[in-house]
């Protein structure tokens, strides 16, 4: 526990980046992002159920989460070991390859009434003051419009069950109360986005 929270406050201060950059860094990069492109798609359009499209994400919100993983404080069973041994540049150039692809949302088919009954859920629960009123994220908040329905709704009832651990626990709080069509609704508003 108290290695957990010393490896919180380094990655918090900004003293965790390590300063060295190996001899095969572009060819560790590279071939990384082969492994992620299994899952994610080669240029970050998750086409497979449950797996997060990472395009357009904001490169500080894929820095700190990837990070995250590497060290064991965010638990992704299907990440286990995926980062491990990479260096912080290599962490930040996976994170600026994936920011910088344009996200092409594949949503499903359009319910009206679940879309709207969403769009007011998130309003009224002010989901655009920290991922902004167009959901597209910033800095360390990730952008919601366009991504997977399934991952949305995925992620949401984990934070709304207190079981997304290592991450943000205001979202436990945002989500509160609110049973699964609530969830259901805001997952179908905002996957519609673009």
């Amino acid at each position: 526990m108290l290695i957990k929270l010393l490896k919180i406050a380094a990655l918090l201060s900004g003293l965790y980046l390590s300063t060295g950059t190996p001899l095969s860094y572009a060819q560790n990069v590279s071939a990384k992002l082969a492994v992620c492109a299994a899952c994610h798609g080669a240029d970050g359009n998750s086409t497979m159920s449950g797996v997060p499209s990472l395009a357009g994400q904001p490169k500080v919100f894929l820095e700190n989460n990837l990070i995250m993983i590497r060290e064991g404080i965010r638990d992704i069973p299907a990440m286990k070991g995926q980062l491990d041994g990479l260096t912080d540049p290599q962490i930040i150039a996976l994170a600026k390859f994936y920011s910088a692809q344009t996200l092409k949302p594949v949503p499903g088919q359009r319910d009206d009434a679940l879309y709207e009954r969403g769009q007011v859920l998130s309003k009224q629960a002010l989901c655009g003051t920290c991922h902004l009123p167009d959901y597209v994220g910033r800095e360390q908040m990730p952008r919601l419009a366009g991504q997977r329905e399934d991952y949305l709704l995925h992620t949401m009832r984990q934070f709304r069950n207190n079981q997304a651990t290592g991450r943000d626990t205001i979202m436990a709080a945002s989500l509160y109360g609110m049973n699964d069509d609530d969830l259901r609704a805001i997952a179908q508003y905002l996957s519609q986005l673009k």
